[in-house]
């Protein structure tokens, strides 16, 4: 079975942007990026909230652009090649390739999602993990942290959850930025 993991790049103090709503600090440089594009060489399904799905959308035919470096290129050809199943009550349609729209998120069929995939499955977005991490769905956790304190914002873990996890990975950059992979071994209400 393919594995759902949930990616956050955040701040020292846990937030994925702060309270103004911009995530200008987690802008990473070409070594945390081609990182960032090691983590989802294993991915072959995005699943996103209307609000990660409307800054991901970008992505769409910038795998063409002959002027981005090869880091972002790669990063767009990656996540052009994705089938990607957005999650919104808004939205009405969505133009980009090989995605699918649906009204609600239903952890059953989520979980039908992780038994049939041949590759891992990512969640983005922290209101749609929060809801995924709560149904028990979520295997793995990358939090690529960077050395800046935010006081306050959007939280990318959700509040009241307790997580079990097993350190899987550390890497250190010489920007300051920490990632840590961990694996999801049990959780409850805490």
């Amino acid at each position: 079975m393919a594995r759902l993991v949930y990616s956050a790049m955040c701040s020292l103090d846990g937030f994925i942007a702060d309270a103004d709503g911009s995530f200008d600090f987690a802008m990473p440089d070409a070594a945390v990026h081609a990182f960032a594009n090691e983590l989802e060489s294993t991915v072959g399904t995005h699943l996103f909230g209307r609000r990660m799905f409307e800054v991901m959308e970008f992505w769409e035919g910038q795998d063409a652009d002959l002027d981005q470096d090869p880091v972002t290129l790669e990063f767009a050809r990656q996540w052009t090649l994705c089938d990607k199943h957005v999650y919104s009550t808004t939205l009405t349609s969505v133009t980009t390739a090989r995605t699918t729209l649906h009204r609600a998120f239903e952890p059953q069929q989520v979980a039908q999602l992780k038994a049939d995939a041949t590759a891992d499955l990512s969640i983005g977005g922290a209101a749609l993990a929060a809801v995924a991490f709560r149904a028990g769905l979520i295997d793995d956790l990358h939090l690529i942290t960077f050395p800046v304190v935010v006081g306050g914002g959007t939280s990318a873990l959700p509040p009241g959850l307790r997580l079990d996890l097993e350190r899987a990975e550390v890497r250190l950059f010489d920007s300051g930025v920490v990632a840590t992979h961990y694996r999801v071994h049990g959780q409850g209400a805490g």
